[in-house]
Parts: structure tokens; C-alpha cells; sequence
């Protein structure tokens, strides 16, 4: 028998995805470079970005322990894991500014999506999920995704390090990225992150799996504009030719 919770909560995560689209054209996420007052009380950055991501980290643990998965769950969870263990527990101790204020609110709503997210992927994964045996594994499909996902880490984790190596030798201040993917868009970063979650949601062939893709281009894809029009309005000689996100396209 299904969780009755599990259809509801994966209908919000599909129907909050165009609701976020539109807003966040309109109202731009008060972190990094759009920090600013007005939104509620602050926790520094670093322990902002480690309780945002917790949940994704530490609850499909959590569900394995519990469920006992077979092979194919354990092959997902690691794969998870793979840019969850990074973002939750490296990636906050790399921040160039760990004490910048990051606000709570934003934080809290983070959580709750990870909660949400996490949950409704591993739950279809681990308790629905009858066809993720050898030959799933061995299919162009999870094939095509695993690369697909493999290309976005490695593109995100190449994006930040030369974002990181910006903030060298005491600069705090921004600067215009070079090398890498910065040659032909403004946000690397983000195009890396879509393509890992566009990968998986191949990988796993499911609705939780599409609607973490959904709600990933929607939060990601407003920011990465507003980040290129920051860019252009910034440095009077950023490069006309780049792209915000899809190089030489958009």
C-alpha cells in the first residue's frame, strides 16, 4: 500500500515548479551577490548551506537503513550521495566568505524542499520501484543519464573551483570568471547542476525523478539570468558574446 502522504507531497513538488518559475523572475533569492536586508533573521553562510542540504544527505540514509533496498536502490542512493555528500559537507567549508550573513528563511525553504525531494525520490525507489534489475542498468537509458549526470558534476564542481579561485589571496570582492565553460555563459555552475538532475530523472525514469528536473531548471534557470544581467551591469567590459546558460543560445 502506497504512503497516502507520497502522492500528495510529489504533487506539490510538480505543482510548486511553474509557481517558482514565475516568481523568482520577480523576486530575486536575497544570497550571494543578491544578499541584502529585509529578509528576517541570518545564519553565516556556512552553516546556512550545511542545514539546507542536510536532509538530501542524511534522510535517504535514513530510508535505506530502514527498507533494506536491493542492489538497483543502492546503486541510485549512491549516486545521490555522489553530489549530496559533496554539497552538504565539502562544498560549505570551501566558501570563500563562510560568515556572510544567508538568511533563515531561505534556508528553511531549502530544507523543506531537500525534505520533500529526497523523500518522495527514495520512496518511489525503494518501496514502488519492481524493474531496476541488471538489465536497467545495463540500458541506454540509465547509460545516456549516468553520462549526462557525470557531465553536470563535473562541470558544477569545475564552475565553483574557478569561481573559488576568484577569491584567492584575500580578494572578497567579485571579479569576471575565466576558463572552463565561462568562455561562452555566465553560470556554468547552474548549467552543471541541470544536467545532473536532467540525467538522473533519465537514470531513474520516473515522475519524482522528472519533477526534481522540473524544480531544478525553475530555480536555477531565473537565477542564472539575473546573474548574467548582474554581470553585464557590473563590469562595463564583460564579454558581449556570452550567454547566460546555454552557450551561444541563451
Amino acid at each position: 500500500m502506497v504512503n497516502p502522504y507520497y502522492p500528495v507531497l510529489l504533487a506539490a513538488e510538480l505543482i510548486l515548479a511553474p509557481v517558482v518559475f514565475i516568481l523568482l523572475f520577480f523576486i530575486t533569492a536575497p544570497y550571494g551577490r543578491f544578499d541584502r536586508r529585509g529578509w528576517g533573521p541570518v545564519l553565516s553562510s556556512r552553516t546556512a548551506w550545511m542545514l539546507m542540504e542536510s536532509p538530501s544527505l542524511v534522510l535517504p540514509v535514513l530510508m535505506a537503513l530502514r527498507s533494506s533496498p536491493n542492489a538497483g536502490g543502492l546503486i541510485f542512493l549512491l549516486i545521490w550521495l555522489s553530489h549530496y555528500f559533496h554539497r552538504a559537507v565539502i562544498y560549505p567549508f570551501r566558501i570563500s566568505s563562510p560568515g556572510k550573513p544567508f538568511s533563515l528563511l531561505i534556508m528553511s525553504w531549502g530544507f523543506l524542499f531537500n525534505m520533500i525531494n529526497s523523500y518522495v525520490n527514495f520512496y518511489f525507489i525503494f518501496h514502488m520501484a519492481t524493474h531496476y534489475d541488471f538489465s536497467w542498468f545495463t540500458s541506454t537509458r540509465f547509460i545516456a543519464g549516468f553520462l549526462i549526470f557525470a557531465g553536470g558534476y563535473l562541470i558544477n564542481k569545475h564552475s565553483d573551483a574557478l569561481l573559488r579561485s576568484l577569491r584567492g589571496e584575500g580578494n572578497r570582492g567579485y571579479s569576471i570568471p575565466e576558463g572552463g565553460l565561462y568562455r561562452w555563459i555566465s553560470a556554468p555552475n547552474y548549467l552543471g547542476e541541470i544536467l545532473e538532475w536532467g540525467g538522473w530523472a533519465l537514470m531513474v525514469w520516473s515522475l519524482p525523478g522528472t519533477a526534481f528536473f522540473l524544480f531544478t531548471v525553475a530555480n536555477l534557470l531565473p537565477r542564472a539570468m539575473k546573474i548574467h544581467k548582474w554581470y553585464g551591469e557590473t563590469f562595463s567590459s564583460y564579454p558581449e558574446e556570452r550567454k547566460a546558460i546555454i552557450p551561444f543560445f541563451f
